[in-house]
């Protein structure tokens, strides 16, 4: 097998087990939080995002603009999501993340990274350092990708 080949093969072969481990702790999580994938996919455009109108939300999460707002009113409803005027046109409605809301992700993000913190105890401070190397090339590989 080439090396380019035996590289993609690894590469697959990690990417699976990372995702399982990951999103498994990720979506049990949010199960917990009783919130849907819409819901945390919401939160997670506008946690990294910051905030956008209803159509910039309903765009994102490619659904009608009346499921966006009826998702909305139950983030916001609990306490997650506020809903404001857009200061440039009354009619429309800007999202923001509450303080409530971001807790929430980043102890999703905690909890999804916990698993990458006890794999490390299983490697050697030598094996670490060689995997942070590897993957600081592959950022930089992944960086020069995107800007094209």
């Amino acid at each position: 097998m080439s090396s380019a080949k035996a590289f993609a093969a690894t590469m697959r072969a990690w990417a699976e087990v990372f995702m399982a481990h990951s999103m498994h702790a990720w979506i049990r999580y949010f199960k917990a939080s009783e919130l849907s994938m819409p819901q945390v996919s919401a939160l997670m455009r506008l946690y990294h995002g910051g905030e956008c109108g209803i159509s910039d939300l309903s765009a994102h999460l490619d659904v009608t603009a009346a499921a966006v707002s009826q998702l909305v009113e139950g983030l916001v409803q609990r306490g997650l999501l506020e809903r404001v005027e857009n200061p440039h046109d009354r009619r429309a409605k800007q999202v923001s993340i509450t303080a409530k809301g971001r807790a929430l992700i980043e102890k999703g993000i905690e909890t999804r990274n916990q698993w990458t913190e006890k794999l490390a105890a299983h490697l050697t401070a030598e094996q670490q350092a060689t995997v942070v190397a590897a993957l600081n090339h592959l950022m930089a590989a992944a960086r020069k990708l995107d800007e094209r």
